[in-house]
């Protein structure tokens, strides 16, 4: 039974495609945590940190299941022979998560792309002599910003294959979905990353992208991450969706986290 949490009239489902070490120590990546709150992220996902003493990491997707389609949030590691293959467990078995929900690579309608890092786009395009779109019928949602700063390995690797199908559509902001969704533009991290925002009456969950990487963000939201291409857009973006609205329930739907669900409030 794969982890899932029902919104409304939406099924969010997460996706596993891997799990592993990060490529260097959390302490590198959050150097200025403090030994507090080191504890209490370590005391909140205690299976973020392994027997070595190395930040775990899960690689996964989301899917949301509505009345008017499919929406996948992002997609994996991906295969063998992915971009993120000089880092990331590959190959992802983000293939067998699918299934396993019942769900063909074809019946997805829309791919929301919160970023260009490699382990959030594995699966978008496969193959390299004779590079496809892995969904064959989605729409791959991408913020312009983003684009703008790709580096050419992905621009040849991601962007020509979904421009040749035209399957690319680029954002500029805050958009809603034809699933009933919203895309927010949550930038920092990366210029245009953004996440996915899934309301029901007073009850919300956003798929946070990287914007959550580590349960210390969660608890200490202005704590800089190394890899952020702008810490302070960053925090920014980070502060203003976990007050996002007057949402009586905030559930946050995270790629890296141990546990695909966290309810913030």
């Amino acid at each position: 039974m794969l982890p899932s949490l029902k919104v409304g009239p939406y099924t969010v489902l997460a996706l596993a495609d891997g799990a592993g070490p990060f490529f260097s120590p959390r302490s590198e990546a959050f150097p200025d945590a403090t030994d507090e709150q080191w504890a209490a992220a370590d005391r909140f996902d205690p299976g973020a940190l392994d027997a070595d003493g190395r930040w775990w990491l899960r690689f996964r997707a989301f899917a949301i299941l509505g009345e008017r389609g499919v929406t996948l949030v992002d997609a994996g590691i991906g295969p063998a022979d992915s971009p993120a293959a000089a880092w990331a467990p590959v190959p992802g078995v983000l293939p067998d998560s699918l299934a396993a929900a019942g769900i063909d690579p074809s019946d997805v309608d829309t791919v929301v792309l919160t970023h260009l890092h490699t382990d959030h786009v594995g699966w978008a395009v496969v193959g390299t002599d004779a590079a496809r779109p892995y969904f064959p019928n989605a729409e791959y949602l991408l913020q312009r910003a983003e684009l703008d700063a790709i580096n050419p390995l992905l621009r040849s690797r991601l962007v020509d294959p979904l421009r040749k199908t035209d399957q690319l559509r680029l954002l500029d902001g805050g958009t809603a979905l034809r699933g009933g969704e919203r895309v927010l533009a949550t930038p920092g991290h990366t210029p245009g990353h953004q996440s996915v925002l899934v309301t029901s009456g007073r009850e919300r969950l956003a798929v946070t992208g990287d914007l959550l990487v580590h349960a210390i963000q969660l608890l200490h939201p202005a704590l800089a991450y190394a890899h952020e291409m702008d810490p302070e857009r960053a925090r920014a973006s980070r502060e203003r969706l976990l007050r996002t609205g007057d949402a009586d329930t905030l559930h946050l739907a995270t790629p890296h986290l141990t546990e695909p669900f966290v309810t913030s409030r």
